[in-house]
């Protein structure tokens, strides 16, 4: 059964889809199989992979119903790594959702088919704390946190675990925190050094020491519909999300 993973952080712009996809295709790159489930409504981790989602069925489909789940995922370049891929539908989810029953249990619901075809499932949540989002963090086994290393990141941290420990009380008790990973860090800078010795101190036994450096060559993958590892494999960034995913599969064992 596979262990079920949301990335999630309510604020924007932080490295959320990149993380998820980046990790994703590396830890099939180590020889697990692993479905990345894109339930934000922007479609960046579908568009990523070169997925176009103007015209596709996806995670709205699956969480509706309409589809089995099984039916909805699509391959990627990656081999042992799929994809359940946004689509325009989703957009118009969080309003739909509001007079379901089960509302919070969609997602869940969806994945219980395919469960048990891969090691990891990862999450790409929308960066909002609505339903959706919600839907990702009750369908999850455990949260994986990309958090920048800028001046507002323990703000939104705070926020984001409240709204955990509310979901810990009233649907998913054993939701469990796997860590949080610093993104867009520039050794350069002193605000960069200082967030992260804050964030160590926030979470001292939860910060994941592989670090995401700031990159143009990260940045740049996603136009091509490239993950990291298939762009540029020797790049620093590349390193870090090699490192990443290594730690994280380590954690794995531990536990």
């Amino acid at each position: 059964m596979a262990h079920i993973v949301s990335v999630v952080n309510q604020k924007g712009g932080v490295g959320k889809s990149t993380t998820a996809m980046n990790l994703a295709a590396y830890l099939a790159h180590f020889g697990k199989f692993v479905l990345l489930v894109d339930l934000d409504p922007q479609g960046n981790a579908s568009s990523g992979f070169g997925h176009d989602i103007s015209d596709t069925l996806g995670t709205y489909e699956a969480m509706a119903g309409t589809h089995p789940t099984k039916d909805l995922i699509v391959p990627t370049a990656h081999e042992g790594l799929f994809l359940l891929p946004a689509g325009p539908n989703l957009a118009g989810a969080s309003v739909e959702l509001v007079n379901e029953f089960n509302r919070e249990k969609k997602l869940h619901q969806a994945l219980l088919e395919v469960r048990n075809d891969y090691d990891y499932v990862l999450i790409d949540n929308p960066p909002t704390l609505g339903m959706l989002t919600i839907n990702g963090l009750v369908a999850a086994d455990s949260v994986l946190i990309p958090v920048q290393a800028e001046y507002y990141a323990l703000e939104g941290l705070g926020q984001l675990m409240n709204t955990i420990g509310l979901i810990r009380q009233s649907l998913k008790p054993d939701l469990g925190i796997m860590g949080a990973v610093i993104t867009m860090f520039d050794p350069r800078t002193k605000l960069s050094n200082q967030v992260l010795q804050e964030l160590y101190k926030y979470f001292p036994e939860k910060i994941f020491r592989s670090v995401i450096p700031r990159s143009i060559r990260l940045a740049e993958a996603p136009s091509f519909g490239k993950s990291i590892l298939h762009y540029d494999p020797n790049s620093k960034a590349a390193k870090s999300y090699e490192r990443l995913a290594r730690e994280f599969l380590m954690r794995e064992d531990l536990n």
